[in-house]
C-alpha cells in the first residue's frame, strides 16, 4: 500500500473515509454496516452480553437500557461520568437478584471489543433531531459510540471539521436515545493534518458560544485547545494514515480511554497529550523495574521529567501519582512542593482533578497522621514539613514502606540539606522530579549543596523531555514578543565597577520610575488588547437623577473587562513601593474608566540580593519585613480592601488569604496589573494574563519561569506572550533560550520582527482594496471564498501588529474602510450560517471565519449612545446625516449589535431632543423587551410567571440554561397520547424562540447587563 503522504492522486473525502476504515479493519476493528438506531441498540446489547458473559432477558435489557444507559434525563456530562467514574452498573434480574454489568473493562483492556461504523444518519425530525445529519466515522467500544472522527478532504482547513461537530452536538447527538452523547474523544482530519480532543472541549466551546457577547468568562475550549498526536521523541504524527496506525492501535486507544483521561471535580473531561502519556508511562515502568530488581532507595529507582513551564505538569504529575498509588507494591505517594503559595496552587489543581485526592496538610503533626493512615494514598506536603517530620521522627515505620516521592519544580529542591535528609531517612523509595527548567552544569551556580549540583545528580536519569521549542511548535504554549524599551538612562551606570546594589539604587531615580509608569499607562490597553474605551460623556441636566450618573460610572467601569491583564516585576521591595506609589500619583488625574486597578504583593525573602538565576522562594513571611516595608504593604492592602470591599492585612493568616484573593481576581480579570518582586513569577498560572512588564535583571531559569507567566493558550486573539522589558535582557534571553530550547530556539520562541508582519499586511491590504473595492458587490462562490480567506489573514496580522508601538498611525486601512469590510465579512458569515443550518452544502466546508478577532474590535452600546448624542446635538446643521450613517455602519460592523439593528435604528428615529439619551434608551429597551416577551409567551403558549423568572435568571447568569428542569417548568402540559408526548418538538421551538429573544436583548441594559 502506498502511504497517503506519498500518494499523488487527488483524494476525495469518501476516498479518505474508505482508506481509514480499511486501515482500522486491518487493526482488528470489526466493520458494521449500521444505519439505524434500532441496529445500534441491538448491537450494543450483544456486545455487553459478550463482555459480561451474560444473556439479558428482553425485560432486563429494556429496563437496563432505559434506566442505566439511555435515561432521558442524562446529557453528555452524566454519560461521560458513567464511562470515566461509574462504568460498572447494577442490573436487577427478573428473579430479583443483582449483577454488576461493566460498560467497559478497565482492568483487562483487551477484553473490550472495537467496531467501526460510517455514514450513520439521523433524519430530520428523527428522535427530535432538528436537521438531518450524517456522521463520518465512529468507533464503538462494546457497542457504545466513544470516538467520533470527522473528515474533510485534503486542502480544507481542519478547523472546519471542528466547527462541523458543533452542528452535530447542537442538532442531533442528543436525539433518540442519545447514544452519541457517549462520545469521549473527537478526532478531526483533512488527511494531511489530524488532531484529537475531549468531548468537554467541544461541549464547553458550544456553551460559551451561546452566551452572547456578555459572556463573563472565556475559557480554553476553543480550537486552539485541540492536541496533536506524537511519538516518544515529540515528533508530530499528523498524516491520517500514520495517526490511525498509532493512535487507533487497539492498546493505545483503549489505554487513552481507560487510563489517560481525567474527569475533574467540575466534571470536565481532560485527555492527556502524547508527551504527558509518555512521561507517565516511563515513571510507572521505572517503579516496576526498580521494585522487581530490588533497586528501591537508589538513584537508579528514580529520574526526572523535563516538561516546559505551561505544558501541563500538574495534570501529568497528578495522573502519575494516581496510577502509582494503585500499584500493588506502593504504600504511599508523596507529592512534594517547596513553597506555601505553590502548595496552595498545586493543591487546588489536584483538588480540581479529584476532590480529596490531595490530602494537603497544614502542619507536621497532620502530616504524621496522614503518613500513618493507610487510606491516605496520595499526600501533598512541602519539602520543609517533610524535612521537619524526618528530623523529629527517627526510625519511623513509614521509612521502610514503599514510598513514591514526586517533587514538583524539582530544580528548587536541590539546594540545602533538606533533600539529603529525606533521601537518607526513607529506605524503599522512588524519587521523581518534574521541572520546566532543569539545572545543568552550565547553570548550576555556586549556591546550594555541592553534592547536588545538577538535576541529574539529584534525581537520576532524564526520563522524558518536552522543551519550550516543542511546546511552541505544537502550539501548546505561545511564543513571546519582546519589547526592549530604552528609558532615558537617568543615573543608569554602565561602569562595571559599580556594585549591583549601587546600580539598583541608581535605577530607582524618580525621573526614570515616572517615565516607565507613564509608558506603561500609555501603552497598557494596546499591550493587553483592551477594546478601545469610548468616552460616553453624558451632560447631566439640572434635576436629572443620580441613578443616571451612577449608571454612567458603572458602564465606564465595565468597559475595562475585555482583553487581558499583566504583571509588573520589580527588582526589590523598595522598587515595588516606588512603582506602586508612582502609579497612584499618575492615575489621580485620570477619569475612573481610564484608571487601572493595581495591586501589589511581596513578602520577606531570604534573598533580596540579586540572584537572577533562581527566583527566590518567597513564603508568606511578613514578620521578617522591615518596619517601612511592612507599613507600606499594610497601606497598599488597605487600598485593595477599599477597591473590593475586603478586609485583609499583613498578619500571617490574613496575608495568605490576601494572596489567594488577589490570585483569583487576577484570573477573573478583576485586577488589571499586579506589582511583584518574586511572587507570582514562578507558581502563578492564568490564561487571562498576556503581558509582563519587567524592570528586573533575570537570567536562565528565572527568566524562562517569569516569561512563561504570559504564554498560556486561551483563544485566537491571544497569539503570543508580551514581554515589555525596561532593561537590556537581550543577551540573557538568548542564552536562556539556547539552554532550555536549542541553539535555533530564537526562531521558534520569539516572534519575527515588526517589518516581517507589516510588509505582509500592507501587501494583503493592497490586494483587498484592488480586488474588492468597497461599494462593488462580490459575486460568485469563488470570489466570496477568496475574500473571506484574504480578510481573515488581514485580521490575524492586524491582531499581531496592534501590539507593536511602531504600528501606531501606520495602518493603510482607514477605520471607516475597516468597518465596512467587517460588515461585509459578517454578512457572509450570517449567510453561510443560515445555509449550513438549513443543511445546504454550499461552500461551507472550505471556509473558516475569524469571528473571535472581529469581536475584539466590538462596538458597544455606549459608543452608539455617544453617537446618538452627537446626532441629536447636530440636528439640521448638515453633519447629522453623516453621523446617522455612521451609526448604521457601526451597528452593521458589530457582531453582537447587528442582530439588534432594528432596535437601535428605531430608537435613533424616536429619540427626543431633551432629556438624557441614556435614560431614554433604558426606557425604550424595557418597553420593547416587555412587549416582545408578551408576544413570545402567547405564541409559544408558555407559562407567563415561570417564563419571566426563567428569562430574568438567564440575563442575571449571562446564559440561557436549556437543559435541566427549569426549562420544563415553563412549557405547557402536553397530552400523553401525542407522538413523542409532543414534548420534544414543543421544547425545541420554545428553546429556539427564547434563544432568539435572549440574544436580541442581552447586553442592552435594562435587566440584563453584559
Amino acid at each position: 500500500m502506498t502511504e497517503a503522504s506519498h500518494a499523488s492522486a487527488y483524494q476525495s473525502e469518501s476516498d479518505l473515509e474508505r482508506e481509514m476504515i480499511r486501515l482500522l479493519q486491518s487493526q482488528a476493528y470489526e466493520y458494521l454496516p449500521i444505519t439505524s438506531e434500532a441496529q445500534l441498540v441491538t448491537n450494543l446489547r450483544v456486545q455487553l452480553e459478550t463482555l459480561n458473559h451474560i444473556e439479558f432477558s428482553d425485560t432486563e435489557w429494556d429496563d437496563f437500557f432505559k434506566n442505566k444507559i439511555a435515561s432521558q434525563n442524562d446529557g453528555i456530562v452524566e454519560k461521560t461520568t458513567r464511562i470515566q467514574a461509574d462504568h460498572v452498573q447494577i442490573l436487577t434480574r427478573d428473579d430479583g437478584s443483582t449483577k454488576n454489568i461493566s460498560l467497559i473493562d478497565k482492568k483487562t483492556i483487551h477484553n473490550n471489543r472495537l467496531q467501526v461504523i460510517n455514514q450513520y444518519e439521523i433524519g430530520q425530525g428523527e428522535g427530535g433531531a432538528q436537521y438531518a445529519n450524517r456522521y463520518d466515522v465512529t468507533v464503538l467500544v462494546n457497542g457504545l459510540p466513544m470516538v467520533h472522527i470527522e473528515l474533510k478532504r485534503r486542502g480544507v482547513d481542519i478547523r472546519e471539521a471542528f466547527n462541523q461537530i458543533n452542528r452535530y452536538q447542537r442538532n442531533s447527538f442528543w436525539s433518540g436515545s442519545g447514544l452519541f452523547e457517549y462520545v469521549q474523544l473527537f478526532v478531526i482530519s483533512n488527511g494531511t493534518l489530524t488532531k484529537y480532543y475531549s468531548n468537554t472541549t467541544r461541549n464547553r466551546h458550544i456553551d460559551e458560544g451561546k452566551k452572547a457577547s456578555g459572556s463573563k468568562k472565556k475559557t480554553s475550549n476553543s480550537f486552539e485547545f485541540t492536541s496533536w498526536w506524537a511519538d516518544a521523541q515529540n515528533r508530530p504524527i499528523q498524516e491520517l494514515t500514520a495517526f490511525v496506525k498509532t493512535f487507533f492501535a487497539k492498546h493505545a486507544l483503549l489505554n487513552i480511554l481507560t487510563k489517560y483521561c481525567v474527569l475533574t471535580v467540575d466534571r470536565d473531561l481532560l485527555v492527556m497529550r502524547p508527551y504527558q502519556i509518555v512521561a507517565t508511562e516511563r515513571i510507572l515502568q521505572r517503579i516496576e523495574i526498580a521494585t522487581n530488581y530490588k533497586r528501591l532507595g537508589t538513584i537508579e529507582a528514580g529520574g526526572y521529567v523535563w516538561h516546559t513551564t505551561g505544558s501541563g505538569k500538574t495534570l501529568t504529575s497528578f495522573k502519575t501519582a494516581q496510577l502509582a498509588s494503585k500499584l500493588p507494591s506502593v504504600d504511599k505517594v508523596l507529592f512534594v512542593v517547596d513553597r506555601k503559595d505553590l502548595d496552595y496552587q498545586t493543591m487546588r489543581e489536584y483538588d480540581r482533578f479529584e476532590k480529596g485526592a490531595a490530602n494537603s496538610n497544614a502542619s507536621t503533626s497532620v502530616l504524621k497522621k496522614q503518613l500513618e493512615d493507610p487510606n491516605a494514598r496520595i499526600i501533598i506536603t512541602t519539602i520543609q514539613k517533610l524535612s521537619n517530620f524526618v528530623r523529629a521522627n527517627k526510625g519511623h515505620e513509614i521509612y521502610s514502606g514503599h514510598v513514591v516521592i514526586i517533587f514538583d519544580e524539582c530544580h528548587r529542591s536541590q539546594f540545602g540539606d533538606m533533600h539529603t535528609d529525606i533521601t537518607r531517612a526513607f529506605k524503599r523509595y522512588n524519587l521523581f522530579g518534574f521541572t520546566g527548567t532543569p539545572i545543568f552544569a552550565a547553570n548550576s551556580g555556586s549556591g546550594g549543596n555541592p553534592r547536588l549540583r545538577t538535576t541529574e545528580q539529584a534525581f537520576g536519569d532524564k526520563l522524558h523531555t518536552y522543551t519550550i521549542v516543542d511546546a511552541i511548535t505544537d502550539k501548546n504554549v505561545l511564543p513571546f514578543r519582546i519589547d526592549y524599551i530604552n528609558t532615558v538612562k537617568v543615573g543608569a551606570p554602565d561602569d562595571k565597577q559599580v556594585s549591583g546594589v549601587e546600580s539598583e539604587k541608581a535605577l530607582l531615580d524618580s525621573r526614570r520610575v515616572a517615565q516607565i509608569v507613564e509608558y506603561t499607562l500609555q501603552h497598557f490597553d494596546q499591550k493587553t488588547k483592551r477594546a478601545s474605551s469610548y468616552e460616553h460623556s453624558v451632560v447631566i441636566n439640572v434635576g436629572e437623577s443620580v441613578r443616571t450618573r451612577r449608571r454612567v460610572e458603572a458602564l465606564r467601569e465595565k468597559k475595562r473587562v475585555r482583553g487581558f491583564n499583566a504583571i509588573f516585576a520589580t527588582a526589590s521591595i523598595e522598587a515595588a513601593q516606588r512603582y506602586y506609589l508612582e502609579f497612584k500619583t499618575q492615575q489621580k488625574g485620570l477619569t475612573p474608566d481610564r484608571r487601572l486597578k493595581v495591586g501589589v504583593i511581596f513578602s520577606y525573602g531570604a534573598n533580596d540580593a540579586q540572584d537572577e538565576d533562581i527566583l527566590d522562594d518567597e513564603a508568606f513571611d511578613t514578620e521578617g519585613l522591615s518596619g517601612d516595608a511592612r507599613e507600606f504593604l499594610e497601606s497598599a492592602i488597605k487600598d485593595y480592601n477599599g477597591l473590593f470591599g475586603t478586609s485583609y492585612d499583613t498578619s500571617s493568616d490574613s496575608f495568605q488569604n490576601y494572596y489567594k484573593d488577589l490570585s483569583q481576581r487576577m484570573k477573573n480579570r478583576e485586577l488589571d496589573l499586579v506589582i511583584v518582586v518574586n511572587m507570582f513569577l514562578t507558581g502563578f498560572d492564568a490564561t487571562t494574563m498576556n503581558t509582563l512588564f519587567v524592570d528586573k535583571n533575570l537570567r536562565s531559569h528565572g527568566l524562562i519561569q517569569a516569561y512563561s507567566r504570559t504564554n498560556r493558550i486561551l483563544n485566537s486573539v491571544k497569539t503570543y506572550g508580551n514581554i515589555v522589558s525596561f532593561r537590556n535582557l537581550e543577551d540573557a534571553t538568548n542564552a536562556a533560550l539556547e539552554l532550555f530550547g536549542n541553539k535555533d530556539a530564537r526562531g521558534v520562541v520569539l516572534l519575527k520582527p515588526y517589518q516581517d508582519y507589516y510588509g505582509e499586511y500592507v501587501e494583503k491590504v493592497t490586494e483587498l482594496l484592488q480586488k474588492y473595492p468597497l461599494g462593488q458587490q462580490i459575486i460568485g462562490e469563488s470570489a466570496q471564498k477568496d475574500f473571506i480567506a484574504l480578510f481573515g489573514a488581514i485580521l490575524r496580522l492586524q491582531n499581531i501588529l496592534t501590539s507593536f508601538d511602531d504600528f501606531e498611525g501606520q495602518d493603510p486601512l482607514t477605520e471607516r474602510q475597516a468597518q465596512d469590510y467587517r460588515s461585509l465579512y459578517l454578512d457572509f458569515y450570517a449567510e453561510f450560517r443560515r445555509d449550513r443550518d438549513s443543511d445546504k452544502e454550499l461552500i461551507n466546508d472550505d471556509v473558516v471565519f475569524e469571528i473571535e478577532l472581529i469581536k475584539q474590535v466590538e462596538i458597544n452600546v455606549d459608543y452608539i449612545l455617544m453617537l446618538v448624542e452627537k446626532y441629536r446635538a447636530s440636528f439640521g446643521d448638515g453633519e447629522d446625516k453623516e453621523i446617522r450613517a455612521e451609526i448604521s455602519r457601526a451597528v452593521q460592523a458589530s457582531p453582537s449589535l447587528r442582530s439588534k439593528r432594528d432596535l437601535v435604528e428605531d430608537f435613533v428615529d424616536s429619540v427626543s431632543v431633551t432629556g438624557a439619551v441614556d435614560d431614554q434608551w433604558q426606557a425604550f429597551v424595557a418597553a420593547k423587551r416587555e412587549a416582545e416577551l408578551d408576544t413570545l409567551i402567547t405564541d409559544q403558549n408558555l407559562r407567563p410567571d415561570e417564563t419571566r423568572a426563567f428569562i430574568e435568571a438567564a440575563f442575571r447568569d449571562g446564559q440561557l440554561r436549556t437543559t435541566g428542569t427549569a426549562i420544563t417548568k415553563i412549557l405547557p402540559p402536553v397530552s400523553r397520547f401525542a407522538v413523542d408526548g409532543g414534548h420534544g418538538e414543543k421544547k425545541r421551538t420554545a428553546v429556539e424562540a427564547l434563544a432568539r429573544f435572549f440574544e436580541r436583548f442581552f447586553g442592552l441594559g435594562s435587566g440584563g447587563e453584559s
